[in-house]
């Protein structure tokens, strides 16, 4: 046992961690590891081929989706979302584009603000989460919300514009978001569990999602649209999320010249000690080592995955509970990045 996995039991231990810990190191896995429990009620446990929902981890296969359709020359970044949208989403301001939404800095109103203080185990989506299965259907949540500021003007977060993106891209290719998606990043990147599964109907070697109630085993599928769309919600394995690192940056999915594009930065928070891309979150210095990463977090799931490709270095860690992800994901950031 080495002393990396020593550090991660430790840690999965101590706050009864459960998910999937991967480290690769040049298309070669070098610790996997599962812990805990898939569903609690019939004692399934976690194993490193388990599926689990991965929430925003998602919106860098959307951003990569509506690439694949800008590199087809099917839409451009310069694109407007109104030319696309026609008369639905008013609201929408007309000068909005793919670029914007790709960026975060579309100022558009979100549907699920995670700026505006709600609990991860509040109800907030204003429908019945059944009725969100298609991305046609997020109109009925994306519509009324008043632009915040003008298109352009900065960095805000923003999980409507990824639906709109992904409306974008159905209506364009003629195909639905989920089946794109499949076709335009999956198939490319040889994920063959990556999948929009519906909550509610989970099929087997797949993780329930567990709400952070103390001493109850709730889950999320009343919390979050019952299948997923262009902002979160896909289902994936570590081993597959290994295989888009690869896939991405081997050219596989989109070129890349435009891998470059979309890495590169068009924000910086330094709050965060962070900069963004198109779809991906970046180091806050370019003088540090390279790295870009997806994360996600939502009722029932937390997921990191670090790429750093000169290094040919991924670790990643995926787990049903709200919290569970960040304790070991910040061990793997601090041991790693020494090496």
């Amino acid at each position: 046992m080495s002393p990396l996995e020593d550090a991660v039991d430790a840690i999965a231990h101590a706050t009864g961690f459960a998910g999937v810990v991967s480290v690769d190191r040049g298309g070669v896995n070098e610790f996997a590891k599962a812990y805990g429990l898939a569903h609690r009620g019939h004692k399934i446990a976690n194993t490193v081929d388990t599926r689990f929902a991965i929430a925003s981890g998602t919106k860098g296969l959307t951003a990569l989706a509506v690439v694949s359709l800008i590199e087809q020359g099917v839409l451009e970044l310069s694109t407007t979302a109104r030319s696309v949208l026609g008369e639905d989403l008013p609201l929408i301001d007309d000068g909005v584009t793919v670029e914007h939404l790709l960026a975060h800095r579309s100022g558009i109103g979100d549907y699920f603000d995670e700026n505006a203080g709600h609990e991860i185990t509040d109800y907030v989506l204003p429908i019945p989460v059944h009725a969100l299965a298609t991305t046609e259907q997020y109109l009925a949540v994306l519509d009324g919300h008043p632009s915040k500021f003008a298109p352009g003007e900065r960095f805000s977060y923003n999980n409507s514009g990824y639906v709109v993106l992904a409306l974008i891209a159905e209506r364009v290719d003629g195909r639905s978001f989920h089946d794109l998606v499949r076709h335009r990043v999956c198939e490319p990147a040889g994920m063959h569990d990556t999948e929009f599964l519906r909550s509610d109907e989970l099929p087997g070697r797949t993780a329930v999602g567990y709400l952070p109630i103390e001493g109850a085993s709730r889950t999320n599928v009343l919390h979050l649209p019952v299948r997923g769309s262009g902002d979160g919600g896909i289902y994936s394995t570590v081993r597959d999320v290994g295989s888009f690192w690869r896939a991405m940056f081997g050219g596989k999915i989109v070129s890349s010249s435009w891998v470059a594009e979309m890495l590169r930065p068009r924000s910086q928070m330094p709050s965060q000690s962070r900069r963004y891309g198109l779809g991906f979150w970046l180091p806050e210095s370019p003088g540090s080592q390279d790295a870009v990463m997806l994360t996600g977090y939502d009722a029932g799931v937390s997921f990191r995955s670090v790429h750093r490709p000169q290094a040919q270095l991924t670790h990643t860690v995926i787990s049903n509970s709200s919290p569970g992800a960040w304790p070991i994901a910040r061990l793997l950031e601090e041991e790693l990045t020494q090496r």
